[in-house]
């Protein structure tokens, strides 16, 4: 088992700290392609790097996009929120990563959970 650590902004960092977020969304990319179920991600505040949760990999959900991850993966989970949910686009993750990234890499959905 190996341990991640991943940076994030600190709107999905409180999500992800507070439990409503349980997957984070990412490219599938060669850093990404080295995470199994079982292992831990250090999240880590952009903003306030001393700010960091661990939590463990439960599951791992690969897609060629985004727009094929939003049709199959519950968007609450992935940090929508009930007053949100409604304008919920992949076209929102663009934001991070472009077509072409996408295209290339394939992207990931990560389900962690509390140690």
């Amino acid at each position: 088992m190996a341990e991640h650590i991943m940076k994030l902004h600190p709107g999905p960092f409180a999500k992800i700290k507070d439990g409503s977020k349980t997957i984070e969304l990412r490219l599938y990319d060669e850093k990404r392609r080295r995470i199994s179920v079982g292992d831990t991600i250090q999240f880590v505040n952009t903003e306030d790097p001393a700010d960091m949760v661990c939590l463990r990999v439960r599951d791992l959900f690969v897609f060629d996009s985004f727009d094929e991850l939003y049709k199959h993966l519950p968007l609450m989970e992935c940090g929508y929120s009930a007053e949100d949910i409604h304008t919920a686009s992949p076209i929102d993750m663009e934001v991070y990563y472009s077509k072409e990234e996408q295209k290339q890499y394939g992207v990931i959905g990560i389900q962690i959970a509390p140690l």
